[in-house]
């Protein structure tokens, strides 16, 4: 069994360094190409379980990819709560509480580290109950700490762990236990959409 994490397509606030948890906003058309080309990617993959975040962003990716008939809503893929911090920059919030940091510290009036724990042990569980591959659309912290959680790591790991918007990464089990067969990659958009069109192209000549 293998588990495929989609992050989203770019936002607007992806790209501002927004923190974006409960604020339910679209994704960009670079957003909507990185999806586009994710659904490439993935075209020739047989997956036996699709879910998503329930949020526009991962929705929306799902659909573009080509998941929109068989994505299923989860509650537990939603991104973290960042509480009175949503919509805030790392910089704004350190401005206030100097040496902040998620993983250890959680977020006032939202989800603390130990909620975040709990949230990916019981999803982890959900997953290993699964037979064959594993979809999952969702967030950048949200699928940080399902990897720690998912590797039996500390939650405060998940601060190790960089992931962009419209990136593919792969959870599965080896030999030797669970592993990250593959994180963080990003595939580039304009590549699919320049092969799209020297496809075109050539039906019509």
């Amino acid at each position: 069994m293998a588990v495929w994490l989609i992050r989203h397509g770019e936002t607007e606030w992806s790209l501002s360094g927004r923190h974006t948890g409960t604020t339910d906003i679209p994704i960009t058309p670079e957003g909507e190409l990185q999806a586009r080309a994710i659904g490439h990617l993935l075209a020739e993959r047989r997956f036996d379980h699709v879910r998503s975040s329930p949020m526009e962003r991962a929705r929306r990716t799902a659909e573009l990819a080509g998941f929109g008939d068989r994505v299923q809503p989860s509650d537990a893929l939603r991104e973290v709560d960042y509480g009175d911090f949503e919509g805030l920059t790392t910089a704004e919030i350190v401005q206030t509480d100097p040496g902040w940091e998620l993983f250890r510290d959680g977020c006032p009036s939202g989800e603390s580290p130990d909620q975040m724990r709990a949230r990916m042990d019981r999803l982890c569980t959900e997953i290993r109950g699964f037979e064959g591959n594993v979809l999952l659309f969702g967030h950048g912290h949200c699928f940080r700490a399902l990897a720690v959680r998912y590797l039996g790591l500390s939650i405060r790991a998940g601060a190790h762990l960089r992931l962009d918007t419209g990136s593919v990464s792969i959870l599965s089990v080896e030999r030797d236990g669970p592993t990250i067969a593959l994180w963080n990659r990003r595939v580039p958009p304009r590549a699919v959409l320049v092969g799209d069109m020297a496809l075109r192209l050539g039906d019509v000549s």
